[in-house]
């Protein structure tokens, strides 16, 4: 049985144009140049202006399209009475934009060189081995990874010859071919099951009667554990030897390479396009002034000439050929304005945030010093310009500012917050910065621990937990103490 009721709900949709603005805020610069270009391929109806007064001619894009516009439009010509009345609104809106579109890093890539694995195919196939034993050989080299260890089990690999390849052996047969034939390649190291053996590996083919080198084999061989601990006096005791000696041994030790095959394997170049700052910084007269990259305001505007081909279907009311090319130079017409709105908004919404970031930072951008970056979090900036925290995260990714002491990434002036001795909130950055400067000076014989730093930021007014001590070493990439030991 059917029934009907009626149901109000309440939604939020985003229009096509907030997605645009969204997908704007966020790109830094050279993104921004390169998606401005692409929409003015696309779109004949959109323009650069190109004469002396294009600050003024942009400002005034909008209202162009909407005076001039309109009478040329409107007056001459009533888009709407040539359409269809009925005609769904989505065929006339155009974004050009999905919400799907995939975002590209700044990044170019080449290629060049020769592979790991043709490398070690060619030196293979010149080995008097067996038809067999080669094509063991082949797969196993197949297996290696691009650093050029052997990351998987051989048993593994003896079931894969069989079920893929109908190649019927044992883990003796497999091991033996490894250990025998492709640990035998170039470069020394290929074909390591660890990093103690791909080290070992190269060591060995070092035949030399330097102590130096006999000794850090033994080491390799016997007392990786402790090496990789460093705990040097129980090598120091081991094998009776002063600390030079273990000193020129581990010299020895760190000229191997941990990744032999990052040498042979496809060179891959990544060409970092230059830094062009989104925001420049400027201080007169003791005032921080924040301005936008130039190039974070092109100068655009509506083409009068799609206006006016527009208004000439306007004596051929009854052609669909000609009301197909009025809804497609409406459509163009429509993405034009929508897209010169957007970057008047995006221009609008980069200034008012930094604008915000430089009055939360400002003893930061008069001095230089990291030490005077305060607490700020995305939620601080979003209080002082009203705009929503998700914008404001989009509008700090990727950017960088231009100021008197150098270029600034946006993301690193936020931090949080602690309290310290004195009531004051201070930035975490400021705290990491005084545990960097703590460990910088420390006697690498006894670096000092978790506990001992805590001591120390204590007694320059810093109350804080030893597991946050650990927190903020391990975000700095420092090691432990024991690691960070030294002779």
């Amino acid at each position: 049985m059917l029934k009907q009721n009626l149901q109000l709900k309440l939604g939020q949709k985003l229009a096509p144009q907030q997605i645009q603005l969204m997908k704007l805020i966020q790109l830094h610069t050279l993104e921004f140049e390169e998606e401005l270009e692409r929409e003015l391929e696309e779109n004949p109806a959109l323009e650069k202006v190109a004469d002396e007064n294009a600050e003024e001619d942009f400002s005034k894009a909008d209202e162009e399209f909407e005076n001039e516009g309109s009478e040329s439009i409107e007056t001459d010509f009533d888009v709407n009475e040539y359409l269809y009345d009925d005609e769904p609104s989505y065929k006339t809106a155009s974004s050009n934009y999905s919400p799907d579109d995939e975002e590209f890093d700044n990044q170019s890539l080449l290629t060049e060189g020769q592979t790991l694995y043709d490398y070690l195919i060619e030196q293979i196939r010149l080995i008097n081995i067996d038809n067999d034993d080669l094509k063991i050989a082949e797969y196993i080299i197949g297996n290696l990874d691009t650093d050029g260890y052997l990351r998987r089990e051989i048993k593994s690999i003896v079931d894969d010859l069989a079920f893929s390849q109908g190649i019927y052996t044992t883990i003796e047969k497999v091991t033996d071919i490894l250990e025998n034939y492709i640990q035998k390649l170039d470069p020394p190291g290929v074909g390591a099951r660890d990093l103690r053996e791909c080290l070992l590996l190269q060591i060995e083919k070092k035949v030399s009667s330097n102590p130096s080198i006999i000794l850090a084999g033994n080491i390799l061989r016997n007392q990786f554990d402790a090496l990789a601990n460093k705990h040097y006096n129980k090598i120091l005791q081991k094998y009776d030897i002063e600390e030079e000696d273990l000193k020129d041994a581990l010299d020895e030790i760190s000229r191997l390479s941990p990744k032999v095959g990052g040498n042979f394997d496809t060179q891959t170049i990544t060409i970092n396009q230059e830094i062009i700052p989104d925001f420049a910084i400027q201080i007169k007269d003791g005032q921080v002034i924040p301005t936008l990259n130039n190039k974070n305001a092109p100068s655009l505007r509506v083409s009068d000439e799609y206006k006016e081909i527009l208004s000439t279907y306007s004596h051929d009311k009854n052609s669909a050929e000609h009301k197909q090319a009025a809804l497609f130079i409406k459509q163009k017409l429509d993405a034009a304005k929508w897209y010169i709105d957007a970057i008047n908004q995006r221009q609008n919404t980069l200034l008012q945030t930094i604008t915000a970031i430089v009055k939360l930072q400002k003893d930061y951008f008069l001095s230089g010093d990291e030490k005077n970056i305060k607490p700020m979090i995305l939620k601080d900036v979003a209080d002082i310009t009203g705009f929503d925290i998700s914008t404001i995260s989009r509008v700090v990714k990727s950017k960088y500012a231009d100021t008197p002491n150098g270029i600034v990434y946006l993301k690193n002036l936020f931090s949080d917050s602690l309290t310290n001795d004195d009531g004051e909130e201070v930035s975490t950055k400021e705290i990491k910065m005084h545990l960097q400067e703590a460990i910088g000076k420390e006697n690498k014989r006894k670096p000092y621990t978790d506990d001992a730093l805590v001591g120390i930021l204590k007694e320059k007014g810093y109350n804080i937990a030893r597991r946050t001590i650990a927190k903020y070493r391990e975000q700095l990439n420092i090691p432990v103490a024991r690691l960070r030991k030294e002779l």
